[in-house]
């Protein structure tokens, strides 16, 4: 009888969190995936996904999670369910979406995205017995893994390649949004610029700014954005900027001689990419995806990650993309910078 309660409690919760997500205003857009293995079964891993604004498909951070998840779910069998957040989000939305996959029994449940720290704190705490993971946030409950990156360290080599690459002394940076995280993109960057060539200019630019998250999501943003620093003389431009940054992409895919730099995945091989990519110089690579996927892996064999694990560059946790072959002749450089970052020689900024 014991069994059989729990079960008709978890089908119950279940539907409560269908319910939530299409009847109650939420302001996430889910769907659910499973390997035919599990169906019926319960094996594999439950896995729940709550995402930042953009979600699945954004061509950068997010999806780069979400193939953490899928190599998961595919050596692990389960499921997935994911709930995706929009840029009118309050605190109790986030609150929500991580409630009603925890009490519908997803376990691992990972936030994607800093913004998640506050509400993680919160209901991570009322759900001792459920792993929680966050990407690019620490927050301090004993059942959370922080995963986190020196994403200065990688900014900083697409520093040194734009600045050994452009033919202007002009480069530029995008942001989406103005937020201590982006600014770790932001410094690495303009210091990577300035130790490989002093005379360079950056442009900077930030898409929005405190708790309007929007600037993560919009392209034509981003392309505007971009634009304007191509006009105003720029010949390489990095985005750290989600989906914005794909409309930055196409604008500098309109300029002849003009670089764009990607972010977090290697956007030279995203297909939706594919027509901008002979001007996708390289791509600052953040492996969200192994972070995600190593603190799966750790629930699924019952020893769950937790604490702060740092992805840093040392541990390849970002990189640059070499897809295209257009760094190909300045590897020496880069390897030289990489390799004065790991030993100590250079300490990357953090703030601009």
């Amino acid at each position: 009888m014991r069994r059989v309660a729990k079960l008709s409690a978890a089908c119950i919760a279940t539907a409560a969190l269908a319910v939530t997500a299409t009847a109650c205003g939420s302001t996430s857009s889910d769907s659910t995936s499973s390997s035919s293995a599990s169906a019926g079964s319960g094996s594999g891993v439950k896995i729940g996904l709550a995402f930042d604004v953009g979600g699945r498909g954004d061509r950068s951070f997010n999806d780069s999670a979400a193939r953490g998840a899928d190599k998961a779910k595919s050596e692990f069998g389960g499921s997935i369910k994911e709930l995706t957040a929009k840029t009118s989000d309050t605190e109790a939305d986030r609150e929500q979406r991580l409630t009603d996959l925890a009490q519908a029994g997803y376990n691992p449940v990972v936030g994607v995205g800093f913004s998640y720290a506050a509400s993680m704190t919160k209901v991570a705490a009322k759900f001792p017995k459920t792993s929680f993971g966050i990407v690019d946030s620490v927050v301090d409950v004993k059942n959370v893994d922080s995963i986190t990156f020196t994403e200065e360290q990688g900014s900083y080599l697409a520093g040194v390649a734009a600045a050994l690459k452009t033919k202007k002394n002009h480069v530029g940076f995008i942001g989406g949004v103005d937020v201590p995280l982006i600014k770790k993109f932001e410094a690495g960057y303009v210091q990577g610029v300035h130790d490989t060539n002093p005379k360079v200019k950056v442009d900077t630019q930030y898409l929005s700014h405190g708790s309007d998250f929007s600037g993560f999501a919009s392209p034509d943003k981003g392309k505007a954005a971009a634009s304007g620093m191509l006009d105003n003389g720029a010949d390489v431009i990095y985005s750290a900027a989600g989906s914005s940054g794909n409309g930055a992409i196409e604008a500098v895919n309109g300029v002849k001689g003009a670089w764009a730099i990607g972010v977090d995945s290697d956007q030279y091989n995203i297909p939706g990419l594919a027509k901008y990519k002979a001007s996708i110089l390289t791509s600052m690579v953040k492996n969200v995806d192994v972070g995600v996927y190593d603190f799966i892996k750790s629930v699924h064999e019952g020893k769950p990650l937790t604490g702060v694990n740092n992805y840093s560059l040392a541990k390849n946790g970002v990189s640059l993309a070499t897809s295209g072959g257009f760094i190909d002749d300045i590897k020496t450089q880069l390897d030289a910078a990489k390799q004065k970052i790991v030993d100590g020689s250079v300490k990357v900024k953090t703030t601009p």
